[in-house]
Order: structure tokens, then C-alpha cells, then sequence
């Protein structure tokens, strides 16, 4: 993908990669401009990098609101140097919890689930999709059918759901969701569109509860243990270089097991319950 420059996707949106690829946000994130000349939304303006956002305001004027999915470093920071150069203001939500987290983001509003955001030529329908963050949003753009899933679902991997404040329950009740809705492409916070959006969640459900199988498995196996000494039979099929990242989704999938009654904890131990 080509960072800092605009690219047409659909009539009404354009997108501005970031210069921020990594392991975590792949190319980059994307920053995308909805509307017409006159009235444009801004969704996710991205890290603070000030040449990403220098690219949004040189390109673009009219810009009326910024729309937040989470804050985590790579999203929201962008706001504050946005809004050092253009008065508007920005809407989302923020979590109870600070690790990791965009502290410096502060809507004008607290976005709610069911809300609509109207602009002169589109409108957003606000979804809450906890999980990945649980202050996730998604904003479905409604005359185009168009989801913008921000780190909720991303092109080229799955997220990585970190506890305490990603939760993987959450996180599957919020794919299952997205049934409810009329949908024909993602714009996701990384990655390039993906069409048939509810194959697209139900693969990561079915993924997500395959990984859960070969946890129980594992735990079944050694009678108890943690992420650290679970992660190798777990993530057998990764490279071992992503085990420090994919040890944070394993304490996900053990903590929903603990939630199930299907496990028990002591200290850092997960134990498996044998009636099970």
C-alpha cells in the first residue's frame, strides 16, 4: 500500500495510509475522508506523525469532525495534532483502563451504540464492537453499505485481543453482531477493502473458536498452566518470533475459559476442571 498519499476507494471515500508499518498495524493506518467537498468526516486520523497528518490537511479542506473506533496508539493520537491545525471536533469513546490507551483523546462526545451521525451528503450508524478495545466503534456508512471496523477486523491478520482491557468473548459477541446489519465491503484500519464482510466475521469466529479448541487441549493435557508455558502447543502453527504477541490473545482465550467454569485459577495458573 502506498503511505501518505490519497487513494480513492468508493465514490464517497479516499484514504491516506500512514508511514507507521510495523508487526502490529501492517502497512500502516489507514485514515480515511468521507463525503463531498464541503462536508468531509475524518475517520481515524492515525499516530501522531505530524508528515500523516501535514498529508490530510494539505489535500483536503472543508474538514467538519473527526469519528474515533478506539485509542490505541496507532488511531486517536492524531486528533490533537489535527485539531491543532483545524477546529473541529472529535467523537468516540475512551476506557476505564490506561494501558496502551490514546490518554490524550478527549471527544466532544460520547458516542452511544445506535447513534447517527449525519453529515450534508452521509451519515454514520455508530455500532459499539467491544473486544479488541472496549471502547471499539464501528461506524457503518450508510449509503454506500461500507463498515469501517478499525482494529475490530483488519486485512491481512487477525487482532490481537490483550487483556485487561480486550476481552475475547466481547470480541466474538461483536463479529456475531455484524449479522444484524446490511453490509457489502470493510474498510478496515489496516489493510486494503475486503468485500463479503459476514464470510469475513464468520471466518474469524470459526478461527477464534479453533484456537479456543487447542487451548482446552493443551490445558487438558499439562492439567494446568499459563501462557507462558502454553503458548508453543497453542500456537504451533505462528513463528515463534510472534509467541510475545500471541501469548496476550492466549490469556484472552483463558480468561473466557475461566469465565465458562471450564477452568480455575491460582497465582498465574490456570488449572483445568476435570469434569470437563
Amino acid at each position: 500500500m502506498q503511505t501518505e498519499e490519497v487513494i480513492q476507494i468508493t465514490p464517497l471515500v479516499k484514504r491516506i495510509t500512514a508511514g507507521n508499518s510495523s508487526v502490529f498495524t501492517g502497512p500502516g493506518t489507514n485514515t480515511y475522508i468521507v463525503g463531498n467537498e464541503e462536508d468531509l468526516t475524518i475517520v481515524d486520523p492515525g499516530p501522531a506523525l505530524s508528515e500523516h497528518i501535514e498529508a490530510i490537511t494539505s489535500f483536503f479542506s472543508n474538514l467538519n469532525r473527526i469519528v474515533v473506533t478506539h485509542t490505541h496508539p496507532d488511531h486517536s493520537p492524531g486528533v490533537s495534532l489535527l485539531q491543532d491545525e483545524v477546529d473541529i471536533p472529535a467523537y468516540g469513546l475512551i476506557t476505564e483502563t490506561t494501558e496502551n490507551q490514546d490518554t490524550s483523546f478527549k471527544p466532544a462526545k460520547m458516542l452511544t451504540h445506535g447513534e447517527v451521525i449525519e453529515a450534508e451528503d452521509h451519515a454514520f450508524e455508530v455500532i459499539h464492537t467491544p473486544g479488541h478495545a472496549s471502547n471499539h466503534l464501528c461506524y457503518l456508512l450508510r449509503e454506500e453499505k461500507l463498515l469501517f471496523t478499525g482494529d475490530h477486523i483488519m486485512n491481512g491478520s487477525t487482532v490481537v485481543i490483550s487483556p485487561p482491557d480486550g476481552n475475547m468473548q466481547d470480541y466474538l459477541d461483536s463479529l456475531k453482531k455484524l449479522k444484524d446489519y446490511d453490509l457489502e465491503n470493510i474498510a478496515p484500519g489496516h489493510g486494503e477493502l475486503l468485500p463479503n464482510p459476514h464470510a469475513v466475521s464468520d471466518w474469524i469466529v470459526k478461527h477464534r473458536l479453533e484456537r479456543e479448541k487447542k487451548v482446552i487441549e493443551a490445558i487438558k493435557k499439562a492439567k494446568t498452566g499459563n501462557p507462558d508455558t502454553l503458548v508453543e502447543a497453542v500456537y504451533d502453527d505462528v513463528d515463534a518470533s510472534l509467541f510475545p504477541i500471541a501469548k496476550w490473545s492466549l490469556e484472552a482465550h483463558l480468561i473466557k475459559l475461566l469465565n465458562d467454569d471450564k477452568v480455575t485459577k491460582e497465582g498465574d495458573q490456570f488449572i483445568w476442571l476435570e469434569n470437563y
